[in-house]
């Protein structure tokens, strides 16, 4: 930590630290944003993918499902509104299914 600490007090390289270039990303603006229409990537079977090794030969436990949590996200605003579409749509099939007894009419 020494060394860092006497790096920044270095005049050449004191502009690091104010300039916004160099600072890190925040972890909300790092991942990529996408919308509902893409949500079946996380769980849908055709994007997953199992590797055994990487690109130089060394074994690997995880999976492609786990790259794409890793890049990108749901939008917020997207995922309320398919959480509220969800229960709208149980809502809506509750109604379908109880439909009137035959004896009954319509006035």
């Amino acid at each position: 930590m020494s060394s860092q600490e006497e790096i920044l007090r270095d005049g050449r390289f004191s502009c690091v630290t104010r300039d916004p270039r160099f600072w890190e990303m925040p972890e909300k603006e790092r991942k990529i944003k996408i919308d509902k229409r893409f949500r079946a990537m996380f769980h849908d079977k055709k994007f997953k993918l199992k590797y055994t090794v990487d690109k130089r030969g060394r074994p690997i436990n995880y999976t492609s499902t786990e790259n794409l949590r890793k890049f990108y996200a749901l939008s917020e605003s997207d995922s309320d509104l398919s959480e509220g579409d969800t229960k709208e749509h149980t809502e809506k099939k509750k109604k379908k299914k109880k439909a009137k007894p035959k004896g009954e009419a319509d006035p």
